[in-house]
């Protein structure tokens, strides 16, 4: 991943995020009931739902919201069922495009995701056409200007794969999806505080796009992040 921009293509994703914080609420509840419905209501035994909940918390959702929907999934309340699908296609310039949704209605979902891939330069394609360019895995990001040796030393000792130091001085660390949890639990035990710490679909390989393709580029993932039923998009194109 080209690592000049890593810093900036970091804070743009968080000044989005912060844009949108009444749909984050939205998306964390859908979370917590597919997880809680698949895995059960027990925080302890069900890592997807601590995970959840650690969202539902830094985004100052309510307790009592968080167990209301835990409730709901596990059945001990009437709930909306969501289900998930993901969907695959190509961006501007052949950029692969993961977009992760939840929904109560699979035919609305898969036309609005169709319409924006296609009405804004992009294609749909099929299952498996582009995951296989991503990795699952645990993602944290630290600031530039933090310690590169702290942060090596605690995170490969905890279990992370990989740490990266880019041109722009921040510090990536990976980590298997298994091990996301006792990485970060790590981390933060070392008093060491990421800017991003999440389980992500990370790019093997990126594609730079510049000047108009990256603007087009920008346009079809900011419309497909704002559909309804959208959880996150992914994607490995590097905008300048």
């Amino acid at each position: 991943m080209a690592g000049h921009s890593k810093w900036a293509n970091i804070q743009h994703r968080k000044g989005r995020q912060d844009e949108k914080r009444g749909k984050i609420w939205t998306r964390v509840i859908r979370e917590i009931m597919v997880a809680a419905r698949l895995g059960g209501g027990d925080l302890d035994t069900n890592p997807r739902l601590r995970l959840a909940v650690d969202k539902a918390k830094a985004a100052n959702m309510p307790a009592d919201t968080v167990k209301r929907n835990i409730d709901k999934a596990t059945g001990n309340l009437e709930g909306m069922h969501f289900e998930e699908i993901r969907y695959e296609g190509y961006g501007i310039g052949g950029a692969a495009i993961i977009v992760d949704c939840m929904t109560d209605n699979r035919v609305r979902t898969v036309a609005e995701v169709r319409h924006a891939f296609s009405k804004h330069g992009g294609n749909m394609g099929t299952e498996g056409s582009v995951a296989f360019q991503f990795k699952h895995c645990g993602q944290f990001v630290f600031a530039p200007g933090t310690s590169e040796d702290k942060v090596m030393e605690v995170a490969l000792d905890a279990g992370a794969d990989d740490v990266i130091t880019h041109d722009d001085g921040a510090i990536e660390v990976l980590a298997p999806y298994a091990d996301f949890e006792r990485v970060k639990h790590a981390l933060e035990a070392a008093g060491l505080k990421a800017e991003l710490a999440e389980v992500t679909m990370r790019p093997e390989n990126t594609i730079a796009l510049t000047g108009e393709d990256a603007q087009k580029m920008q346009k079809l993932l900011d419309v497909l992040e704002d559909l309804d039923d959208t959880q996150d998009v992914f994607h490995n194109a590097e905008l300048h």
